[in-house]
């Protein structure tokens, strides 16, 4: 065989065996992960723009404050956001192995994160909490949105929302939070956002 012919046969062996391979990597069908949030789908900011992070594997520290209990066990990926001045966001994502255990999943969610305030006061002496609820948000099988405010007794002060929603078989937390209080927590814009997150996961 020449050996044009030969470095031919061997060139398409190898493009044959990489498909191959790409074929058993990612089955055909297979369906696509949940889609993100982007920097602009947030709450404007009155002064600095929203810049999003990298999609990583795991949970952000700053989730675990109030839902730490549910995370063993679960696979999950992140987006976190930040502006220039004190605001801060992330998504996370976690998909389940059914409809049903998403469902339980985002209740006791919800449960959590109602309670974490009196669980933040019993942790820490030095900090007052208070919780609100903002209600549900029409979105796929649905969203809450909560409120949580705390306050050290040396003046610190911060201000979180936090949602909770489902599609399928994925349940998904937004959270925003910066330095203020309730009168500082932009609801509205929230509610949307996660409205737009949950009915984009697919």
């Amino acid at each position: 065989m020449p050996v044009r012919t030969r470095a031919a046969a061997l060139a398409a062996l190898a493009v044959a065996a990489v498909t191959g391979l790409t074929a058993l990597a990612a089955p055909a069908g297979a369906a696509p992960g949940p889609a993100f949030l982007s920097a602009a789908e947030l709450p404007p900011h009155p002064s600095s723009a929203w810049t999003a992070g990298k999609v990583t594997d795991g949970v952000p520290d700053e989730l675990r404050l109030c839902l730490d209990e549910v995370f063993p066990g679960y696979d999950s990926r992140y987006r976190p956001f930040h502006t220039d001045l004190d605001a801060t966001a992330r998504q996370l994502t976690i998909v389940t192995g059914s409809a049903a255990k998403a469902t339980a999943l985002a209740d006791r969610m919800n449960a959590l994160i109602r309670s974490c305030a009196d669980r933040v006061e019993q942790d820490d002496p030095e900090t007052e909490g208070a919780y609100r609820s903002y209600g549900r948000v029409r979105a796929e099988e649905g969203a809450r949105v909560h409120g949580l405010h705390t306050q050290t007794s040396w003046g610190a002060t911060d201000i979180r929302l936090l949602s909770v929603g489902r599609d399928g078989r994925t349940v998904t937390v937004v959270e925003w939070a910066q330095l203020g209080d309730f009168g500082d927590a932009p609801v509205r814009a929230f509610r949307k956002t996660t409205a737009t997150a949950v009915n984009k996961l697919y």
